[in-house]
């Protein structure tokens, strides 16, 4: 059983392709399997690996309406400042801080996040991978419409959809807040992983969501998959699992359940391929065209990943058709690189 589904955690079920089961497989299909394994030897050697790319994130603390909530959102904001620049090394033009007070950013203004998304977006190029997280108060008036409450006037989810839909990276988008559920409904798009912290437009109250995202990517045992970093996956589970475990010890009823949704006919195929933490970086080379292929390796790698969760969705054929081509391509970049090496 799936870890999430064995929580009770709230995914977007979406319905997979289906295909027809076949009993055998033809002279053709096989050897196009055998050619599938023979280079995937050559090729595979290693763990899981990341979307290429540069990794940009904006986070937003908005309105408090109070000094004990705004004492946690501060907190929080900091614990992922730190994550950012001190754990996963963002450079300081890669990370936006928008605060209710502006101390040590800009401040939480509908014009400043619109300043904010219009600059990554003439920033963030399709490979690269763009986080977006806002902590604070949210109000949702049904399942379609709700807001995120600013200093001064708010942005509705309609108007966050806008914003974001040209930026060309991979986008994860997280609404912390109560009310949050419609923000899912409105940005869900391919290419995107959405994660908020309520699934009703009924769960209204103060969250503690964040409080479990920021510890999914300091604790070594939300990776699930043991590969040495925390995709968006395994942090939405840990974090569930932390969210439902903080009302069950206090003997509540939960008044916030975790959603996420990522735009594939597999939920969660895109999340577990996702990371926030940066990928190794491609040694210094005065050869240029190294340098091209080493950044097509890691594309390719994460192509094949990205595949291999999808499975369950495709046909066999389909399946080993794509990844033969992969793989074949992949094949022959590394001999470029070993001639150059």
């Amino acid at each position: 059983m799936d870890p999430a589904a064995a929580m009770g955690i709230a995914v977007v079920e979406m319905q997979p392709r289906r295909h027809e089961e076949h009993e055998g497989h033809s002279w053709k299909d096989a050897r196009q399997a055998l050619r599938v394994c023979v280079v995937a030897v050559i090729v595979l050697g290693s763990g899981s690996h990341a979307w290429a790319g540069d990794r940009y994130a904006l986070l937003v603390t908005g309105a408090s309406g109070g000094e004990q909530y705004a004492q946690k959102y501060d907190m929080w904001r900091s614990a992922f400042v730190n994550l950012f620049r001190e754990k996963f090394d963002y450079p300081d033009d890669h990370l936006i801080v928008l605060s209710e007070d502006g101390a040590g950013a800009r401040t939480a203004t509908r014009e400043n996040v619109r300043a904010a998304l219009g600059d990554l977006r003439r920033r963030v190029q399709k490979e690269d991978v763009l986080t977006v997280i806002v902590i604070g108060h949210g109000t949702a008036l049904d399942a379609d419409t709700a807001k995120f409450n600013l200093v001064g006037p708010d942005l509705s989810a309609d108007e966050w959809a806008d914003l974001v839909k040209p930026i060309a990276g991979r986008l994860v988008f997280v609404d912390a807040t109560a009310g949050s559920f419609p923000f899912l409904r409105r940005l869900a798009a391919p290419g995107r992983v959405i994660l908020t912290a309520t699934d009703s437009p009924g769960q209204q109250f103060e969250t503690v969501l964040p409080e479990f995202l920021i510890k999914a990517f300091e604790d070594p045992s939300a990776d699930a998959d043991k590969n040495g970093k925390i995709s968006m996956w395994e942090a939405f589970v840990f974090a569930s699992a932390g969210v439902k475990k903080w009302y069950d010890d206090r003997g509540r009823l939960a008044t916030e359940r975790p959603m996420l949704e990522d735009g594939g006919a597999a939920v969660g195929a895109l999340a577990r391929v996702t990371y926030l933490q940066p990928d190794a970086a491609i040694p210094a080379s005065t050869d240029a065209e190294l340098a091209r292929l080493l950044k097509r390796r890691i594309e390719l790698e994460s192509q094949v990943d990205l595949l291999r969760v999808q499975k369950p969705t495709l046909t066999n054929q389909q399946y080993e058709a794509e990844l033969e081509k992969l793989l074949t391509e992949l094949a022959r970049i590394d001999r470029q690189i070993r001639s150059k090496s």
